[in-house]
């Protein structure tokens, strides 16, 4: 089984209200999410198969802060890229949000167990983001 860092790239097609659990509701922009999250539990990136059938409506139960974006009908995961063995969850983030300027994080998600401001980045421009976020598995697996 493996594990590692993923991120999902989450395209959210029309502005939303979104409620994060305990973390509150906000309110998103339509465009494109980075979502870094980490699969070293027992099952490993099957936690990526989890996020694929909540957001297909396949699943409710919502663990996780992105869950909540996922499960919104507007949104769908185009794309997920993968560190296998090295848990840089921070890193990756961070670097996604540093990226190319064009990202802002998205406060207080994704990142109750660390120090990180947040864990999900938005950005209105799918290539962008997504160069970004091979940019940042690429470092970190260096």
């Amino acid at each position: 089984m493996s594990k590692g860092t993923y991120t999902l790239l989450v395209e959210l097609d029309a502005p939303a209200s979104v409620a994060f659990g305990a973390a509150g509701e906000r309110d998103l922009s339509a465009g494109w999410y980075a979502y870094t999250g980490s699969a070293f539990g027992t099952g490993g990136f099957a936690r990526v198969e989890r996020h694929r059938e909540l957001a297909a409506g396949e699943r409710d139960a919502r663990h996780w802060h992105v869950d909540y974006l996922l499960g919104h009908p507007a949104s769908r995961i185009a794309d997920v890229v993968k560190t296998a063995s090295a848990d840089v969850e921070c890193e990756v983030s961070r670097e996604v949000e540093e990226g190319d300027g064009a990202t802002e994080s998205v406060a207080g998600l994704g990142a109750s167990d660390c120090d990180c401001e947040s864990h999900l980045t938005f950005a209105p421009d799918r290539e962008e983001l997504a160069r970004s976020v091979r940019r940042a598995h690429e470092s970190a697996d260096d």
